[in-house]
Formats: structure tokens, C-alpha cells, sequence
């Protein structure tokens, strides 16, 4: 997430998760990101993998 405009954040349509509904952004339900809010600290990087 290396660009400004991109984030993770949550979403109050869960049913649109897995879905490509944003431009670039990671989705979550809002309890998923609440909890991942208080796992990590801002800035922390982030791996993805397949």
C-alpha cells in the first residue's frame, strides 16, 4: 500500500467483500478492521501472498 490514496480499511456492506468494488484498496468487514486496528500500528508493512 506503498501509494496515498490506497488503504485497508472496512466497509458497512460486508456482502461486497470478495467482490472488485474498489479502486486499489483492501476491504474488510468493520469488525475485521477494527480488530486488525488494534493488532498492528500505522505504517506497519504489509505482505501479501498467495
Amino acid at each position: 500500500l506503498s501509494k496515498d490514496h490506497y488503504g485497508i480499511h472496512g466497509t458497512g456492506e460486508p456482502a461486497s467483500i470478495g467482490h472488485s468494488e474498489s479502486h486499489g484498496c483492501v476491504r474488510l468487514t468493520n469488525w475485521d478492521a477494527a480488530r486488525l486496528a488494534q493488532m498492528v500500528k500505522p505504517g506497519v508493512s504489509v505482505v501479501f501472498e498467495e
